[in-house]
C-alpha cells in the first residue's frame, strides 16, 4: 500500500514529476527525458495501471483518495494529498478530476515486431496536435485498429493531453515511431501491408472503389490537419484514397477523418 502523504507546501521536491504541466514545450521535453507522463482522472489512471504502466506517484485532493483506495492499496507508491487550491500552484491549472498520477514510461517496441500479427494498422505523418492524437488512438481502438505508427515528428501519445482526449485508448494500442520517413514505409510493405493515403485529391479512388475492407493486410495513412500528407509521402504510398464529401465541404477533420476511414478498412475484414 502507498503512503499516503498530506503536503501543504506547493514547492515541496517531492511535487517535481507535477509542476508546470500547461507548460507544453517544457513538458514534451522534460516527460520523455525522465521517462515518466501524466495520467489524469480516474478512468485514464485505472486504464494505465491496468495496461502494466509502474506508477510513481499519485497527486490528489482528499475527496479523492477513497475513491481511489484499491489503487493505491494496490501499489507501493506514495500519494500526496493536497487541498485544490495548492495542487493548482504545482500544476498551473485547476485539476477538475481531482486525481493526477505519474506514470513510468515503457521503451517503444519496434515497429516490425508491432506489425508482425497486425492486420489493419494507422500510419501517421507529422500529426503534431495533442488533441487529433488522442482523438485518433481512441478511434483506432474503438473501431478494431491493431496498431498505430508515428512518423519522427508526430506528437506524443503520452502527453497528457492525448492521453485525456484518447480516455486512455493510448494504452489499447500498440504503437512504435519510425526512424526515417518516408523510408521506413518499405518496412510496412514488405510485410505485406497496402499502404492506402488518405486524400481529399480528386484522382484518388474512394475507398469503396478500393475495397479496403477486403484486403488481407491494410496500412491507413494520415497527414497533419490542414497540410495532409506530404508529397513524399503520397509518393510512396501504394494507393490514394478519400472519403467522399457532399454540401461543398472539401474535408474533414483529421479525427473525423480517421473515424470514418478506420470503420471503411474494419468492417467485414476478413477473420483470422
Amino acid at each position: 500500500m502507498g503512503e499516503i502523504i498530506t503536503v501543504d507546501d506547493p514547492a515541496d521536491p517531492r511535487l517535481h514529476d507535477y509542476t508546470d504541466l500547461t507548460d507544453v514545450e517544457l513538458r514534451r521535453r522534460r516527460e520523455p527525458a525522465e521517462g515518466l507522463f501524466i495520467a489524469e482522472g480516474e478512468k485514464v489512471i485505472r486504464r494505465a495501471v491496468d495496461a502494466g504502466y509502474g506508477m510513481r506517484s499519485m497527486l490528489l485532493s482528499q475527496k479523492w483518495v477513497d475513491v481511489m483506495r484499491d489503487v493505491i492499496d494496490r501499489s507501493d507508491s506514495p500519494v500526496y494529498v493536497m487541498e485544490p487550491a495548492l495542487a493548482e500552484q504545482v500544476t498551473g491549472y485547476h485539476v477538475h478530476r481531482g486525481a493526477l498520477a505519474s506514470m513510468g514510461r515503457r521503451p517503444l517496441p519496434d515497429p516490425a515486431g508491432v506489425l508482425r500479427t497486425a492486420r489493419r494498422v494507422v500510419v501517421l505523418e507529422s500529426v503534431n496536435d495533442h488533441t487529433n492524437i488522442g482523438a485518433i488512438f481512441r478511434s483506432a481502438a474503438a473501431l478494431g485498429m491493431d496498431a498505430v505508427l508515428l512518423s519522427p515528428d508526430c506528437a506524443d501519445p503520452l502527453y497528457r493531453r492525448s492521453v485525456k482526449v484518447s480516455m486512455g485508448a493510448v494504452f489499447s494500442v500498440p504503437y512504435a515511431r519510425l526512424e526515417t520517413w518516408p523510408k521506413d514505409l518499405t518496412t510496412v510493405q514488405d510485410l505485406g501491408f497496402t499502404v492506402l493515403a488518405l486524400t481529399p485529391d480528386e484522382r484518388a479512388h474512394t475507398l469503396d472503389e478500393t475495397a479496403s475492407h477486403r484486403m488481407d493486410r491494410v496500412a491507413l495513412m494520415l497527414g497533419a490537419e490542414g497540410t495532409g500528407l506530404s508529397p513524399r509521402a503520397l509518393s510512396a504510398a501504394d494507393t490514394w484514397v478519400r472519403i467522399p464529401m457532399s454540401h461543398g465541404v472539401d474535408s474533414l477533420n483529421v479525427g473525423a477523418a480517421a473515424a470514418v476511414a478506420f470503420y471503411a478498412v474494419t468492417a467485414g475484414r476478413p477473420q483470422e
